[in-house]
């Protein structure tokens, strides 16, 4: 073992040590023994054991230590110590920024257990109230972290949507000098809204590929290479790939068509209206005698049978949104006041209802409401409401589910609710068996209205709790429980391959952006992207109806109990 290896190893043996409050003079030797040996002239493993109990800083504790290293490739302590840490806990360890002290308030102040958590804290400001932090190391951590996910060559689709909007613009731009009005398209798993991109493919139709080819190198700031006929291949500087695919201009809408759909919705497609000279994307599912699928849903589920029979759903707009259900104000962990978030929403949004759902009390990390703060709370939405008509905040809580699936209040108090949100937010390690269990029960409780973020998700970051789904929706669709789609970038969760399920068993969805600051009403748009993808219609979301009609069917529930 090679001393640099050495002195890694005893390094994280003293920052978990001090994230564990162990001795703080043990925790120094040991940091001391890791700077010493990683400066060493000499390789450590050629010593003897007691050669190494005389290295300056190293002594017979440590000597120990390192010896048993060397002979096992193990340490019995630090194999104790890390059975007593969290796997995020010791990954946060290697991110820039934060030392063990930080990583000690996040853990045990924040209840945050990895890295994806900690990301999605980032971006609901919660790192700023904390001990020792402030908002400049709250950005220093997002970015490191942004830059950890874009190392494995994987981006959210949020991530990727302003670079790809960039590179667009700025092609359009440069394509303007040739002449015969060049086509230009995005196509790919990007154009499908994909939560999850790896590349993003461009289609360039041209007159003249070639000389398209022999100008690229003057596009500036990408430096695309050949990668075969045709094709040629670029990286951002933040290492997101670009492809781009140069064709005639003739043959633009069949490649764009093909580079989009997946392989068995563009076989499906063409083996109906066949190859040839098409002047739109429209032309060639005419061909087929087919209706024209949006790009959202070419998956190959179904939908070309649905385009046959005429049947294809007409996909939610964000212009059909009239209100914004789960959001978080300055009350729980929000970043702007109850106030600004409903001036927001009305004189920015132009929406006509806001539903507040701060957290419930289990949720002391994120200033959870007591019961006492629950009252002051309906007073001041009651003194706002007055002064805002007809805009109407509506009273909410975002539930934590227990671990045995109750909610976290009285039936005394949830009754003071226009409606509950249920969320899982603890103990996420779960069989598929409990998981389901813990959701059902939740979902029975008479006092659930919409159940937020099914899976507790965080996209590129934490695997959702094992759920079995159908019975989860068919739970939902027995007890007239609404879903959330969670628009948040890192969530977009329930995931869009269960909408149609949900949809068919006549469960409603919810494009929820669980907001904790105003700027976070605009993921909403994303919400509308991955419901589009599972079909959902305006009738079938809760937040598109209307404000009388979303009123009537919360006291319609409440008037059932």
């Amino acid at each position: 073992m090679e001393n640099k290896a050495i002195a890694r190893t005893l390094r994280l043996l003293s920052q978990l040590m001090e994230l564990h409050n162990h001795n703080p003079f043990k925790i120094k030797s040991v940091a001391n023994a890791a700077f010493k040996v990683d400066k060493l002239p000499f390789p450590i493993r050629e010593k003897s054991l007691e050669e190494i109990a005389q290295i300056d800083g190293l002594g017979k504790s440590i000597s120990a230590k390192v010896w048993e290293l060397l002979q096992t490739g193990s340490m019995e302590e630090l194999k104790q110590i890390l059975n007593d840490t969290p796997e995020g806990i010791v990954e946060m360890l290697s991110i820039k920024g934060i030392g063990s002290k930080k990583i000690y308030v996040i853990w045990k102040d924040l209840n945050i257990e990895s890295v994806g958590e900690l990301y999605y804290a980032c971006n609901e400001n919660r790192l700023i109230e904390a001990k020792g932090f402030g908002l400049k190391t709250q950005e220093e951590i997002r970015k490191v972290i942004e830059f950890k996910m874009a190392a494995h060559g994987k981006f959210l689709y949020a991530q990727a949507e302003p670079l790809v909007n960039k590179i667009f613009e700025d092609l359009s731009v440069w394509l303007n000098q040739f002449p015969g009005e060049p086509l230009l398209g995005i196509a790919g798993d990007y154009r499908r809204c994909l939560e999850i991109v790896e590349e993003i493919d461009f289609v360039l139709g041209a007159e003249g590929p070639d000389v398209i080819l022999a100008a690229i190198g003057s596009f500036e700031p990408l430096v695309f290479e050949s990668f075969n006929d045709n094709v040629l291949i670029a990286l951002t500087p933040f290492g997101l790939r670009i492809k781009l695919y140069l064709v005639k201009r003739n043959d633009f809408y069949i490649n764009w068509f093909k580079l989009t759909g997946n392989t068995d919705h563009v076989n499906q497609v063409l083996a109906k209206a066949g190859e040839g000279y098409y002047e739109n994307e429209e032309a060639i599912y005419a061909k087929a005698g087919l209706a024209f699928v949006a790009p959202e849903l070419r998956e190959g589920l179904g939908e070309v049978e649905l385009a046959k029979n005429g049947s294809l759903p007409t996909l939610v707009e964000y212009s059909d949104l009239k209100g914004t259900l789960h959001n978080h104000s300055a009350w729980s962990d929000g970043v702007n006041t109850l106030e600004e978030m409903a001036l927001y929403c009305r004189d920015h949004l132009q929406l006509e209802y806001l539903g507040m759902c701060d957290h419930s009390k289990s949720a002391f990390y994120a200033n959870g409401l007591n019961e006492q703060r629950i009252y002051a709370q309906h007073k001041e939405i009651d003194a706002l409401n007055a002064r805002m008509a007809p805009f109407k905040i509506f009273k909410g809580i975002e539930s934590d589910i227990l671990y045995d699936g109750a909610l976290d209040y009285s039936d005394e108090i949830l009754k003071t609710f226009d409606f509950v949100v249920a969320s899982v937010h603890s103990i996420l390690k779960m069989t598929e068996e409990k998981a389901t269990s813990r959701l059902i029960t939740a979902i029975e409780n008479p006092y659930t209205t919409i159940l937020g973020h099914p899976t507790g998700r965080l996209l590129l970051s934490r695997t959702g709790y094992p759920v079995d789904f159908k019975k989860v929706i068919d739970a939902c669709a027995a007890n007239g429980v609404v879903i959330e789609i969670n628009a948040n970038p890192l969530r977009l969760d329930l995931d869009w391959r269960w909408h149609r399920y949900a949809l068919e068993k006549g469960v409603l969805l919810s494009i929820n952006p669980d907001a904790h600051r105003t700027e976070g009403f605009h993921d909403m748009r994303y919400g509308i992207l991955t419901a589009r993808k599972g079909g959902l219609q305006a009738k079938q979301c809760l937040n598109a109806f209307s404000l009388d009609d979303i009123t009537t069917f919360f006291k319609d529930r409440l008037a059932k109990l």
